[in-house]
């Protein structure tokens, strides 16, 4: 979990020259995980919000299947993710803890849509300083296909 300095997700320009990592970690985190679903659609994976409870940040998407998970860390066991990701915001906010739900693939890339689940409000791809989709899609051509499940 990465936390950025004030004012760097509002500044398209200095967002867009994140490293690749932080970038999907921090605001662009659902355009990786479309381009995922979009490239292994047979795959068997699908998108979740990690949605902090109230009084709490750190929202992040990642897309998985039974015991694999996939985001800006690449791919990893979705146990090892979850309590990785859980350890990580506890070293900041003691307290936090978040629930997982489960989003659609349209949802993803589409703000409105996102805007109708409580606390969720996803950037559209034309709402970045360029189109993150092919810069998504060349992090997917470095981290390979998923492993075999």
């Amino acid at each position: 979990m990465f936390r950025l300095k004030p004012g760097i997700k509002g500044d398209k320009v200095v967002q867009w020259q994140l490293p690749d990592r932080v970038f999907f970690a921090c605001g662009a985190c659902q355009v990786l995980a479309h381009a995922f679903l979009q490239r292994w659609a047979g795959a068997g994976f699908s998108a979740t919000w990690i949605r902090p409870r109230p009084g709490f940040t750190g929202n992040h998407i990642f897309v998985s299947r039974a015991d694999v998970a996939f985001d800006d860390h690449g791919y990893s066991r979705r146990t090892r993710f979850l309590d990785h990701e859980w350890r990580s915001a506890r070293r900041w906010w003691p307290a936090w803890d978040a629930d997982l739900v489960s989003l659609p693939t349209h949802v993803l890339i589409h703000e409105p849509l996102s805007r109708t689940y409580p606390g969720l409000w996803l950037r559209q791809p034309d709402q970045f300083l360029h189109n993150p989709l092919p810069r998504a899609q060349a992090f997917l051509d470095r981290c390979g296909p998923p492993p075999e499940g």
